[in-house]
């Protein structure tokens, strides 16, 4: 089991969560999905959900609530980085040419967090850990195995990560090429790459998360099953076997079965 035990290290996706329309409804389908454990939690923290799998946790569910008659956010998943001192994060974003979307605010004894986008749009959140350090099972089936940034302009975003959140951007070589990996001090955390030809047409730049499967096929199937859309089938890759899919509410996110690790 690939049991986080020691603190994320700055720099480096921590946590996901959810915002959804109909929190019991994604709860339902997520939890059918993955295996996971969640109920609606308490009005303290506003009903958010801790799922867990294997009594660990892995991801965030809440309730998507619409601010100063402002329209509700989008459903989506947001990748969430590790910070020893959130305000001077956010400080750092606004500096380098983001955009803070939620100042940073506690979360009881449990840590700070804030909402930002970057320079392209892209949306991310950043958690100063107290008490909660972050998911505490990554790369496993039904957990969290990579955060990727699709980016409109990737020079820009990769200058952008690099200055406020100290994450370089590496050229990937051989089958991967085109493709680029994030790395904190020399070891890889997440991918980054142009926005492909033929996405949507104003489709925003966007983080995007993959949740480790032991089978692909098995998995989009029972998503087609239970509401979900498939947004591109599975297919074969240098790093496993994946899909891109759509929850029932809208939300997108990608599924694999990674390849395994040679001996």
């Amino acid at each position: 089991m690939a049991e986080i035990t020691t603190p994320y290290e700055p720099g480096t996706p921590c946590w996901v969560d959810l915002m959804a329309p109909d929190q019991q409804a994604a709860l339902d389908f997520y939890t059918g999905l993955f295996g996971w454990s969640g109920e609606i939690g308490p009005a303290e923290v506003g009903g958010y959900t801790v799922c867990t799998l294997k009594d660990r946790p892995v991801a965030g569910v809440m309730a998507a609530q619409a601010m100063d008659d402002q329209p509700a956010p989008p459903t989506v998943w947001t990748t969430y980085f590790a910070s020893t001192d959130a305000q001077a994060t956010s400080e750092a974003i606004s500096r380098n040419g983001g955009t803070v979307l939620l100042p940073v605010m506690d979360v009881m004894d449990l840590g700070k967090m804030l909402v930002a986008a970057d320079p392209t749009g892209a949306v991310f959140g950043v958690w100063q850990a107290r008490e909660f350090p972050g998911a505490g099972i990554v790369n496993e089936p039904g957990t969290v195995v990579w955060n990727e940034l699709n980016t409109s302009d990737r020079e820009a975003a990769s200058t952008f990560y690099a200055e406020a959140l100290g994450i370089e951007t590496t050229a990937m070589e051989g089958d991967a090429k085109g493709y680029y990996g994030l790395t904190v001090n020399g070891r890889t955390v997440g991918g980054l790459q142009p926005l492909r030809e033929g996405v949507p047409a104003g489709t925003p730049s966007h983080w995007l998360v993959y949740f480790s499967v032991e089978n692909t096929d098995r998995t989009v199937a029972k998503l087609s099953a239970e509401g979900g859309t498939v947004l591109k089938p599975p297919f074969d890759m240098v790093a496993g076997r994946m899909a891109l899919v759509q929850d029932p509410q809208g939300a997108p996110f990608a599924v694999i079965a990674p390849q395994p690790m040679s001996s």
